[in-house]
């Protein structure tokens, strides 16, 4: 009697099991869709994210230019000139600047220039955050910004 009721039980159970939709447009939640329309109502937020390193690199690209010219000592009294900055300044004010300084030496020390991802890499860094990269992608070098920076 008891195995007659294990069989009952099994049997029922599979004609119980619900099947999954095929049509994947059943498949979509709600909650993907309304997350879709925030995102494009509010925009993402890496985006913004981006757009905003993006601007700083631009700075910092415009400010290369100018210390090209300068000799090793001007570039080295460039960080006194740093640190007088910061006492009307924060740290972010004078990020392009500081970048600017140790991509050029970066260049004239090590033959090594950050490429703009890097020094955003750097700015996620100095933002307390973490910057995933792959072997060989210059992490040494990314984190000299931020560094010198903080």
């Amino acid at each position: 009697m008891k195995n007659a009721t294990k069989k009952d039980a099994k049997k029922n159970a599979k004609k119980s099991v619900s099947t999954v939709p095929k049509d994947s447009a059943e498949l979509k939640s709600p909650q993907g869709s309304i997350s879709k329309f925030f995102k494009q109502l509010l925009g993402d937020n890496q985006k913004g994210s981006i757009r905003r390193y993006q601007k700083k690199v631009s700075e910092i690209n415009q400010i290369e230019v100018s210390l090209k010219s300068k000799t090793d000592s001007e570039l080295k009294a460039k960080t006194e000139e740093l640190r007088k900055k910061l006492e009307k300044k924060s740290l972010d004010a004078i990020l392009p600047e500081a970048f600017a300084v140790v991509r050029e030496m970066s260049f004239r020390v090590l033959g090594q220039r950050h490429f703009d991802v890097q020094l955003i890499g750097g700015m996620v860094l100095h933002e307390g955050k973490v910057a995933e990269m792959k072997t060989g992608e210059g992490k040494t070098l990314v984190a000299t910004s931020p560094v010198y920076l903080n």
